[in-house]
């Protein structure tokens, strides 16, 4: 037998280790905690307003800043996992995750939630790169990491459509706190199990860690996404333009300090590659259809529609099942169609789901809802995990934690940008209702600043007033909520007509890695 022959086998053996199905379990447990904790809070937004009563900006920044910091933090994360091991980056910061979600789970201000969300935002940040990255590592056949990936695909976009049903039953029964608090024993569990059954992994020379290029990443991607928030909730205002030019300028400067590092934390060079690019911009665009959706529909369900916590997130279950669904079958699918047919099919679904969403109104059935929701599902799903499985497997393994983080910095900050910008919209739309003259300017302030404040400034208004002032501020809501879904689609059916294009010729790797 040869020297490759033999080469060929003990790599085919490792990547065959009966173990690695286990190991496999204990990522995709990380995974889906952080997703389900990107989702959870919207059930809970209704009872979290009436105990903390945030103004609607500081509402908007509960609900994303997660998303925000964990964007801008995957990148050096990464890189950092690349450095020091990812089983020691995940486990520490697992660790880190179950301990800050005490912190927000016994918030009473809302800059106290703002500030225990962003923390949990830099631990989420160690978990997220280091499970995909472990999986390029422990998987070394092609077919079996595909199926690898789907599952933790299937979990990643499961794990948000799930969230809003975790967070329903638990509201039924607790107060809103107790979302945050599932994670103590998942944590615990996940340390435990994966201190003895995931193997480590790292760069043997990957270079020091440049903490100017994690400074710069971190700014950059915040200030855009802020820049983008304030604009569409506000207009192009200095805050907007400052936010703005810090946050390009930062960027900038960290595109063109990796070009100088003989180590950088990111190979700016992979981007020059129009299949990992293409993967990369469906892979956002994805996740930004899905958990815009997810965000404002569970307030819709409770607030327009008069659900119950766990009845809406029960609603909300079809994304999740139809997630997991393609996501699993996703891999196969693309070998045998190929990747742009399946990328750009699960664009266009999620498109087309939400370009449905445009006719609703108050008294809208489930079934429009439902169908809705799946349809989505079964496109993230298909997308998604596809879009990861070329991403990944792009790079050498050493660099796995590297690509992960730009897999993993799409997908939050499509998350981000999902709530932020369709929320923008929401809440421009929503704002701009008229209360009945009969209410006070300060009652009227508390209306307009959210959904959920109006049906608490209702209740100091007589019974006839009040319900003037919801079914105003409800119908305000809903054309919000109709002319997002209409933006979303038209950016969901675009993206999957540049993927088209962007990945021509792009397929799945097929034989054993040597």
């Amino acid at each position: 037998m040869s020297r490759t022959e033999q080469l060929t086998k003990a790599k085919g053996a490792e990547g065959k280790s009966p173990g690695r199905w286990i190991a496999l379990s204990v990522l995709v447990l990380a995974v889906l905690l952080v997703a389900v904790d990107a989702t959870v809070l919207g059930l809970a937004t209704p009872a979290l307003s009436e105990d903390l009563q945030p103004s609607g900006t500081q509402l908007l920044w509960i609900g994303d800043i997660y998303s925000f910091v964990i964007a801008g933090l995957l990148v050096s994360m990464g890189s950092l996992g690349d450095r020091i091991g990812r089983k020691k980056l995940l486990l520490v910061g697992a660790a880190a995750f179950g301990a800050v979600s005490v912190l927000n789970a016994y918030a009473t201000s809302p800059e106290m939630m703002i500030l225990a969300r962003a923390l949990l935002g830099v631990a989420g940040a160690t978990l997220m790169p280091s499970t995909l990255a472990l999986i390029r590592n422990i998987f070394h056949d092609p077919k079996e990491r595909s199926l690898a990936i789907g599952i933790w695909g299937a979990a990643a976009s499961a794990g948000a459509a799930v969230g809003p049903v975790v967070g329903g039953a638990l509201l039924q029964h607790f107060w809103w706190g107790s979302v945050f608090l599932i994670n103590l024993p998942v944590m615990i569990v996940l340390v435990a199990v994966g201190i003895k059954l995931l193997p480590e992994s790292k760069n043997p020379v990957a270079g020091p860690w440049d903490l100017v290029s994690v400074g710069l990443s971190l700014v950059g991607i915040i200030g855009v996404v802020y820049a983008v928030k304030q604009v569409a909730t506000h207009g192009m205002g200095w805050e907007a333009w400052a936010a703005a030019v810090i946050g390009a300028g930062a960027l900038y400067a960290f595109v063109r300090r990796q070009f100088t590092l003989t180590a950088p934390l990111l190979d700016m060079r992979l981007f020059k590659h129009r299949g990992f690019s293409g993967a990369v911009l469906a892979d956002l665009l994805t996740v930004f259809g899905l958990s815009g959706l997810v965000f404002f529909l569970s307030q819709f369900l409770q607030l327009v529609q008069g659900r119950d916590p766990l009845e809406a997130g029960l609603a909300e279950l079809p994304a999740a099942v139809g997630a997991v669904v393609t996501g699993l079958a996703a891999g196969r699918c693309a070998r045998k169609y190929g990747v742009r047919v399946i990328v750009t099919g699960g664009l266009a679904a999620i498109g087309v789901a939400l370009a449905a969403l445009t006719v609703i109104h108050k008294e809208t059935g489930y079934p429009l809802l439902g169908a809705a929701l799946l349809v989505v599902g079964l496109g993230a799903g298909l997308s998604f995990t596809v879009t990861a499985d070329v991403i990944l497997s792009s790079v050498p393994k050493e660099q796995a934690g590297s690509a992960s983080a730009v897999s993993e910095t799409a997908y939050e900050l499509g998350a981000a940008l999902g709530i932020a910008l369709l929320g923008s919209v929401v809440t421009g739309v929503y704002q701009s209702f008229t209360a009945p003259a009969s209410v006070s300017g300060s009652v009227a302030d508390a209306a307009h600043e959210s959904l959920g404040g109006a049906v608490e400034a209702a209740k100091t208004l007589d019974p006839q007033t009040a319900q003037q002032m919801v079914g105003a501020a409800q119908e305000a809501f809903t054309d919000g909520l109709r002319l997002a879904s209409g933006v979303g689609a038209a950016v969901l059916l675009a993206t999957a007509a540049a993927a088209w294009f962007l990945l021509k010729g792009q397929e799945l790797q097929d034989g054993i890695e040597h």
